[in-house]
């Protein structure tokens, strides 16, 4: 099915998430499953180039289709649609929800610690979880391996990028990741839905679509992609 995908627009790029419902921003495992592979030269990054038009529409896509965005797969950012996200994080949190994996001793310090800022706060730009974290050298450490922790487990997004404005209100740069939580960037029908089914039913019905829409994929390959 991602023989014929070409994404040469914003556009292109948002209904590509709502058509697959999963889409890896770079090459990963699969050969073929990223938006790298399937776009064309004039839109993505290359040597030498300032401009790059695929990494300045992420926050426009996450905020236009509801998406989610982050490091899903493979700890690469992957764009998971509304629709997909709650079977993502029901099967990734193996039907916990974060109190309950803190609970059961499933969960880090460093971790709890973490989303505990992040779920009084969310949503939030990671310069200003970090200075209330006091995530800095002689501070704490480990930010980016419990936020990378916490996106793959389904408890953690980034809802937004945010960009510095010159004088003249030019956004540059590029952008600052905004975290959230699933249950606050989605509001009340990720919380009734999320555990809706078993893990082993949304595994299931995940796979089952990866399967379709990457007939090219050995059965290995998915499954790895869906292991935290």
């Amino acid at each position: 099915m991602f023989n014929n995908l070409c994404i040469r627009t914003k556009k292109d790029l948002e209904e590509a998430v709502e058509e697959y419902g999963f889409l890896p921003l770079f090459a990963n495992s699969v050969p073929g499953f990223s938006v790298e592979e399937h776009a064309v030269p004039e839109v993505w990054y290359s040597e030498g180039s300032s401009d790059w038009p695929v990494w300045d529409w992420k926050g426009p896509v996450i905020r236009e289709c509801g998406c989610a965005y982050g490091k899903f797969f493979e700890k690469r950012a992957v764009f998971i649609s509304r629709e997909w996200f709650p079977d993502f994080a029901n099967w990734r949190r193996d039907g916990y929800d974060f109190d309950a994996r803190w609970d059961d001793g499933l969960a880090s310090y460093a971790d709890r610690d973490l989303y505990g800022l992040l779920e009084a706060n969310a949503p939030i730009v990671s310069t200003a979880l970090k200075k209330l974290g006091d995530y800095r050298k002689g501070g704490r450490s480990g930010f980016e391996t419990s936020m990378t922790r916490l996106q793959a487990q389904g408890y953690v997004l980034i809802s937004d990028f945010v960009y510095a404005k010159a004088k003249d209100g030019r956004e540059y740069g590029w952008g600052l990741a905004q975290y959230s939580t699933p249950e606050r960037f989605f509001g009340p029908s990720f919380r009734e839905n999320v555990y809706s089914r078993t893990p082993e039913e949304s595994y299931a019905r995940i796979l089952a679509h990866l399967r379709e829409i990457l007939p090219q994929a050995e059965e290995g390959q998915l499954k790895r992609l869906l292991r935290q």
